[in-house]
């Protein structure tokens, strides 16, 4: 039978007084079960006490178990030091690594039951919680301040998080090593944020946490952690990760989601999709450049428009729905094809800021637009949107997966230099409207706070569409090109010298 490879793995700083005892009380039924191969490595972070040769000292006299010791040349810090004991565990092959502390306050003798999820693959990971039995903590001798302060600072980020944890702050923790190969924990704060940072990671990863119920030790340990800066930290980085989830910052640690679909339809609320679809009449022609998914689509089929769509992945579902479809590189391609037939409007739903060159393109599509007739709907986030302008003041500037400053975004505008923009390339301005964030998409598309941010988001677009406008939405015609005019003018000319010829 494969053994499930097992590394205990402790850290420790100044733990001398403390990590003999912690070994010792590793329980031997562990040990001595065949379904596992058990090995111990302690990383002392730098002490300057006697802790590292305590460690030799104890493992010269007590053999019951291999033990690696290491010693860092620097203090890395709670976090850093975990780094290494997480990778050393990658690297050697280890199925899971169990974190204990050298201070002894997390029991090993909870070490079985702990491992019993992680064995049965019911958990990606599970933590030991104090918080579970009800008094169990305060009578395990945690102070009152730490008591509170434990569950005010996890409820406040299981609902920025969206987790449901009963605590943030234990550092009993049990790992799948294939799991923690998934997440780039080694971006992760050096100090003990790390914890907090690396439950968001296995959040937004979509890894499973198993809580399980531990006593609670307050000896006379001496405590590393400042408890305000502390505070500020867990709660900024589970801020931020929510931020991301709008699309307002951007922290590559954080991007671990496995969705493939970072484009997401948005007509159930108010949105450049649904602004379009309420611009359209039934039974118009619309050429959508840069159509997106089917999903994208469907509502205009379902009003009885005529669809020409094209875009750079035309699906056979996109065949069925459009009259005409084109699989082309909008930054290279022929145009007039698309126009062949008549067009009513030409969409160009955030598409002109994936373009390498929207001055040209523009003038194409006003090349062969019906001038005076045919309507472009386009719209492109504004890069002047208030969220932007403040992660500026602070010397923020985060691309990201989505959002105003996706990673694939290789023009940005903000309102008027796309109204700009447009007239520049001979385009007239028939209606301008400013598009509130898509809170929705983040908070769900039935939350009743979504729907409050949308409202006063649009209060405040009534104040400033410059400055509280995620999106602008413009709708233009186009003006006619010189060519069009000359040629009017010859048509024109001849016209009038034929009726002089007609009369004499």
């Amino acid at each position: 039978m494969l053994k499930t490879k097992v590394l205990i793995f402790i850290v420790s700083y100044n733990a001398e007084r403390t990590i003999r005892d912690v070994l010792d009380r590793i329980p031997s039924s562990l040990l001595n079960d065949e379904q596992f191969d058990f090995e111990v490595l302690i990383i002392d972070d730098c002490s300057i006490d006697s802790t590292f040769e305590t460690i030799f000292q104890h493992s010269q006299v007590s053999r019951k178990f291999p033990i690696t010791m290491l010693k860092n040349p620097n203090n890395l810090g709670y976090g850093g030091n975990q780094k290494l004991g997480y990778r050393y565990a990658i690297d050697e092959g280890f199925d899971i690594v169990a974190l204990l502390h050298g201070d002894g306050q997390y029991a090993p003798e909870e070490l079985p039951n702990l491992l019993i999820p992680l064995i049965m693959k019911n958990a990606d990971a599970v933590f030991g919680s104090r918080m579970l039995v009800r008094k169990a903590a305060r009578n395990g001798g945690m102070p009152l301040y730490k008591y509170y302060g434990n569950k005010i600072l996890s409820f406040l980020q299981n609902r920025i998080v969206g987790t449901n944890l009963s605590e943030y702050h234990s550092g009993y923790r049990l790992y799948s090593c294939a799991a923690l190969n998934k997440i780039p924990f080694e971006q992760n704060s050096n100090g003990f944020d790390f914890d907090t940072e690396i439950i968001i990671q296995f959040h937004r990863a979509g890894l499973h946490i198993v809580e399980l119920p531990i006593p609670t030790f307050y000896g006379d340990e001496i405590c590393h952690v400042q408890g305000i800066p502390y505070a500020w930290k867990v709660l900024f980085a589970s801020i931020k990760s929510r931020l991301q989830d709008f699309g307002l910052f951007f922290d590559p640690k954080f991007e671990v989601s496995t969705s493939t679909t970072p484009y997401l339809p948005k007509f159930s609320f108010k949105s450049s999709h649904s602004f379009a679809l309420a611009s359209v009449s039934p039974g118009d022609r619309l050429l959508f450049l840069g159509c997106g998914p089917v999903s994208s689509v469907t509502p205009f089929v379902n009003k009885n428009c005529i669809l020409t769509l094209v875009d750079h992945n035309i699906t056979p579902e996109h065949r069925i729905l459009a009259r005409t479809s084109f699989e082309v590189d909008l930054n290279e391609c022929d145009f007039q094809p698309f126009f062949r037939e008549p067009v009513d409007n030409v969409l160009l739903l955030d598409v002109i800021e994936h373009l390498k060159d929207p001055e040209s393109f523009l003038l194409k599509v006003r090349e062969y637009m019906d001038p005076g007739r045919s309507r472009l709907i386009i719209s492109s986030p504004n890069i002047g949107f208030v969220f932007t302008r403040l992660s500026l003041l602070f010397g923020q500037f985060n691309y990201g997966p989505r959002g105003i400053l996706d990673l694939t975004h290789t023009r940005l505008f903000t309102f008027n230099s796309l109204l700009r923009t447009l007239k520049q390339q001979g385009f007239s301005i028939i209606s301008v409207q400013g598009v509130p964030a898509p809170f929705p998409l983040s908070l769900g598309l039935g939350s009743k706070l979504a729907n409050i941010l949308i409202k006063a988001n649009c209060l405040a677009i009534n104040l400033s569409h410059n400055l509280f406008s995620y999106q602008s939405f413009i709708i233009a015609t186009a003006n006619p090109t010189v060519t069009h005019l000359l040629k009017k003018s010859i048509r024109h000319t001849s016209a009038i010298f034929n009726k002089i010829n007609n009369q004499c």
